[in-house]
């Protein structure tokens, strides 16, 4: 996906644009799999789909889970590049957060926090009022700190001004500001507070819940900005084998494949392609479940996102769970896909993610993989060669965006700004019109 939003944004930028890719699918790792028999012969298990699934055409499964921010980053890009009359949206239908074994509803609104029952009454208010504080917060008027300097106040701090228990500082970091870690108390507060905004600036758009996912499965947005970049003279070759990365005094030249060169200034990939350039910084599992029912507790959403904050299950991590169904295309009818993932911490990943696969019992069928999170060691300013960063557990698109950004930084020495891609846009189009 990234590099399919590189290719979309440098195409729009005059540049010119070879975009080579040795599967037969776009999106790499974030492609979503149809048939239901591909997915099966992926994970290697032996024997077709049982009858009971429908039919195989109907399936589109993600291999990674993300939903989108509907006021984040990615919707921006979707947005100002157009790409969004490529495809539908619908809303996900709740956010849900783990407390003591059971699943609560994330309180997201005033009337919201005051009805539920995740808090005691007058946790409630105190609640309510940390709400309101963060929704006038605006780091350019020092009127709304209320004596808290955001460059400086930590977190932790923000919430005892608040009076904030444990249970609800924990749904505020890990469902609102959708942290992974406790790493944040830490850090001056301005970050957080700009996450529970967007948390509930996305939520105000639509009211049930801030996350917004397209019809027929993820793999639809690098198709999305693939096409994007053909509009403006970009060209795409898929099921192209990557035979060597030509350096020439440090330098890439070109890429070799089949025989022939394709000569280059600059190169984007992901580390798969490079592994020499890349370091090893974690591992994610990753459990794709196929169920016959909502998921319990959830008021039969036929979509949710399920987040278990780690203190509840005494880890370092979070766990997630983003549940879709055949409302959304991409699984036969009656039929809902969940998927469970978390940082591994142990050398038993599958322990580590029990918590989450109790909530969705019972499970038709599992399918579990475990995936290296690479970095790139080369920032690209000597060997011009740019290296995407892997999917990291998170549930939503933002991390996948600041990648994007700061890849674009590297290569134009300029920050991405969303108007200048608008204008030259416009530009394009402009011109076409009046020949």
């Amino acid at each position: 996906l990234q590099e399919c939003i590189l290719s979309g944004i440098m195409s729009v930028n005059g540049k010119k644009v070879l975009h080579m890719d040795r599967n037969s699918y776009y999106g790499g790792e974030s492609a979503s799999i149809t048939p239901l028999e591909d997915l099966y012969k992926r994970f290697n298990l032996p024997g077709a789909p049982p009858e009971s699934m429908g039919r195989g055409r109907d399936w589109n499964v993600d291999l990674i889970p993300k939903f989108l921010m509907a006021n984040g980053q990615l919707v921006k890009m979707l947005l100002y590049t157009e790409v969004t009359r490529y495809l539908d949206f619908k809303v996900i239908e709740g956010s849900f957060v783990y407390k003591g074994g059971k699943i609560y509803k994330v309180p997201s609104t005033e009337a919201e926090a005051l009805a539920s029952s995740l808090m005691g009454l007058f946790e409630k208010r105190r609640f309510r009022k940390f709400l309101v504080y963060v929704a006038n917060f605006d780091e350019n008027d020092p009127r709304t700190f209320e004596g808290v300097d955001p460059k400086k106040t930590t977190m932790r701090d923000v919430y005892k001004k608040f009076d904030l228990g444990q249970d609800v500082i924990d749904f505020t970091g890990h469902a609102l500001a959708l942290y992974r870690t406790d790493d944040y108390l830490d850090q001056p507060c301005q970050e957080t507070i700009n996450r529970i905004k967007l948390y509930s600036e996305s939520l105000a758009r639509y009211g049930k819940s801030p996350y917004l996912y397209p019809l027929y499965g993820l793999g639809e947005l690098p198709q999305g900005f693939a096409r994007l970049s053909a509009i403006y003279g970009g060209t795409y070759m898929l099921n192209k084998p990557i035979e060597e990365i030509v350096i020439e005094n440090g330098k890439v030249v070109g890429v070799k494949s089949e025989g022939e060169v394709a000569r280059c200034k600059q190169l984007i990939c992901d580390p798969s392609y490079v592994s020499d350039r890349v370091t090893k910084v974690g591992q994610v599992i990753r459990v794709i479940c196929i169920l016959s029912h909502p998921i319990k507790n959830t008021n039969d959403a036929n979509s949710c996102q399920i987040i278990i904050p780690q203190n509840q299950v005494n880890r370092k991590s979070d766990i997630y769970v983003c549940m879709i169904s055949s409302a959304h295309n991409v699984a036969a009818q009656g039929k809902y896909i969940a998927i469970a993932s978390t940082t591994v911490e142990s050398a038993e990943p599958e322990k580590e993610i029990k918590p989450a696969l109790d909530l969705l019992e019972p499970i038709e069928q599992k399918f579990v993989s475990i995936s290296d999170l690479f970095a790139p060691t080369d920032l690209g300013t000597e060997s011009q060669i740019f290296i995407s960063r892997t999917y990291d557990a998170t549930t939503h698109f933002e991390t996948t965006c600041d990648d994007i950004k700061d890849i674009y930084k590297r290569m134009m020495g300029s920050e991405f700004d969303f108007e200048e891609m608008k204008r030259k846009k416009n530009d394009i189009y402009g011109e076409e019109e009046q020949q």
